[in-house]
Order: structure tokens, then C-alpha cells, then sequence
């Protein structure tokens, strides 16, 4: 009878977790619960560039704007990088723009982006800047993390995990 128990117990507790990575896979927890004010705070947020300079995004206020938390170390970041390369080079001129923030040291970034050829701004911040994220919709604080803001400063999307060429076309191509 203990023993029943206690797989019944197991298998409620691996049917939950399950239906949670399903729906944070699915995107459930990446709401945004206020789209302008978010959108407010990653504009005015100042992080520094690859040669330690401060920098603010709201410089690219205007654009469509595909905000990317990533890290050197991060596997499924990595792997959405040449995507990000791609689209944006595509997609420049049409006021796309791409700022990717990563949670890492600026030298291993700085090697990174070379060898990838990263055609799109680089921050760089420390954990702090996993509080941004946070803030932004990423409450798993899990990489990659994005955000899709349009020309006016709302904040549209978010995207925890791998955002995938595909979707990515879909989210944007409206906003342009």
C-alpha cells in the first residue's frame, strides 16, 4: 500500500511538471504585463558596449527591435545567433534592428561575435542584467530570452527559449 502511495505521489508530481514546461514551452509564462512601461524600462536601461563605454538602447527608438539576452556559454543561444545574423542583414533597411544583451565578460563576447561575424550591437552586463529580463517577462530567468518591440515603443512579444527563424518572421513581418 506504501508503495502504491508513493507512485501515485511520483506520478502527480512528474504530470505537473510536465504540464508546466509544457505551457512555458508553449510561451504561457512570458507575458508582458504592461507593454509600454516595459518597453520604458528597456529603452531607458544603460549597459556598456564591447569597449566598456555606456550605452542606452533608446538610441534605436523608432525601429523595430529584437532585444536578444544571451550568453557565450549558452548552448540554445548559440544556436540561435546565425538566425539573428541572417534576419538582420535581410532586414536592415526595413528598420529592423537587432541589440543582442549578453550575461557574460566583455572579452569573451568580443571573441564570440568575431568568429560569428555578429553584425548587430553588443552589451554586455552581469547576473544584474538577468533582473532586467525578469522585469521584462522572463520569470524563469532562463537564456535565451527575447523581446519584440515596435516602432512606437510597446513591447509585442516575448520569447523564452530558441526564437526560431519561422516565428520570428511571423512576429516581425506585421510590424514593418
Amino acid at each position: 500500500m506504501r508503495q502504491k502511495l508513493l507512485l501515485s505521489a511520483a506520478a502527480i508530481v512528474f504530470a505537473v511538471a510536465g504540464i508546466l514546461v509544457y505551457q512555458w514551452r508553449a510561451g504561457a509564462f512570458s507575458d508582458v504585463p504592461d507593454a509600454v512601461a516595459t518597453g520604458q524600462r528597456i529603452f531607458a536601461a544603460r549597459l556598456n558596449g564591447l569597449d566598456g563605454k555606456p550605452l542606452s538602447l533608446e538610441q534605436w527608438r523608432g525601429k523595430v527591435l529584437v532585444v536578444n539576452f544571451w550568453a557565450t556559454w549558452c548552448a540554445p543561444c548559440r544556436e540561435e545567433i546565425p538566425g539573428f545574423i541572417k534576419y538582420q542583414a535581410d532586414h536592415a533597411a526595413n528598420g529592423v534592428q537587432f541589440v543582442g544583451i549578453a550575461v557574460d565578460t566583455a572579452e569573451r563576447v568580443a571573441i564570440y561575435a568575431n568568429e560569428m561575424g555578429m553584425n548587430y550591437p553588443l552589451l554586455v552586463g552581469g547576473l544584474e542584467t538577468m533582473e532586467l529580463a525578469r522585469v521584462a517577462g522572463d520569470r524563469a530567468g532562463v537564456l535565451p530570452f527575447s523581446l519584440i518591440i515596435d516602432r512606437s515603443g510597446r513591447v509585442v512579444a516575448t520569447v523564452v527559449g530558441i526564437l526560431r527563424p519561422e516565428k520570428l518572421e511571423k512576429m516581425i513581418f506585421p510590424l514593418l
